[in-house]
């Protein structure tokens, strides 16, 4: 029996669908039978009709998720990275329990609900680092904004009628200068997001980089380039007039970048923290997520078997 003395369980619900209200209603009667703490911050304990129930009602908050062992995030892609804004600062991990299409950031479906329960109370998870982006915006000395990405950081263009002028740097040095729609910057985690509807690499999540890959460019070197995290990668805005560009940072937060802009992205101080349940290869995931096509494999240990069975027939 797993000691569940003082052990405090963060929910986080897309409570704009009903799947998601009744599958946190689930995980929030099964955790506090069995013990656990749970906690639902007060605006959704009020849309899932949580309160005066067993759980804890708390303020929502960068600090909402300080002392729990994790945070549980039912809803898609989208309502994890929202989540990702509200727990980095306490370092809680994540565990997203996927509603939505992809879910890429999601480590459970809608399908392993009771296993997943089970796993929580059992303790049975690793939680896994992944890294981040620090993104600052100058303009001239001053600084207008200082924010974080999970998945990436997109420089824009802000009109649809014209392109943005830009000039990309890394480390100090300019690598070229493109007309474009913009320039996405991304994380490893984010490498299956924007980087790749952009025409960027998919990198391993374990792999430390950081991936620049620009949109729509008109220029001779227009290609994605994946640098070293330690790197400092910079776009400066050349487009003349107002409202230059605009920043995304995963697609959620924005910053409107005046002409003469310079948006400086390096790897971030705190990285968000994922709960892992199972030990599975990136590479099934991709399978998986992607539906990709592959039929017809068999694999090392398929070739061997069939290779021993020929052997002994000849035999």
């Amino acid at each position: 029996m797993t000691d569940s003395s003082d052990r405090r369980v963060l929910v986080l619900t897309h409570t704009g669908r009903a799947d998601a209200r009744a599958v946190a209603e689930e995980f929030c009667r099964a955790l506090s039978e069995n013990g656990l703490t749970v906690l639902v911050p007060a605006d959704e304990a009020v849309d899932l009709g949580l309160e005066g129930s067993t759980v804890t009602v708390v303020e929502d908050g960068p600090d909402v998720g300080e002392g729990c062992e994790l945070a549980v995030v039912i809803g898609g892609d989208g309502t994890i990275l929202r989540a990702a804004e509200r727990v980095r600062a306490s370092g809680t991990p994540l565990l997203g329990v996927n509603l939505g299409h992809v879910g890429f950031l999601a480590e459970s479906e809608y399908d392993d609900v009771p296993s997943t329960i089970e796993a929580i109370v059992q303790r049975r998870y690793v939680a896994e680092d992944r890294l981040t982006l620090d993104v600052t915006v100058f303009h001239g000395k001053e600084v207008l904004t200082r924010t974080f990405a999970l998945n990436e950081a997109s420089v824009e263009k802000a009109s649809r009628e014209r392109m943005l002028e830009v000039v990309v740097e890394i480390d100090g040095r300019p690598i070229s200068r493109w007309g474009c729609d913009g320039v996405v910057l991304a994380t490893p985690t984010g490498s299956t997001a924007y980087n790749f509807s952009a025409g960027g690499p998919v990198v391993w999540p374990e792999v430390e980089a950081l991936l620049v890959v620009p949109i729509s460019a008109h220029a001779l070197f227009a290609r994605p380039m994946v640098v070293a995290p330690t790197s400092v990668v910079a776009v400066e805005l050349l487009t003349p007039g107002v409202g230059a560009g605009v920043l995304w940072c995963d697609g959620r937060r924005t910053v409107e970048l005046p002409p003469g802009a310079r948006i400086e992205v390096t790897r971030g101080e705190r990285s968000v923290r994922f709960v892992r349940l199972h030990d599975s290869h990136f590479a099934d995931r991709l399978v998986a997520k992607f539906g990709l096509p592959v039929e017809g494999w068999r694999g090392v240990a398929e070739r061997r078997r069939r290779a021993v069975g020929e052997a002994g027939r000849r035999a």
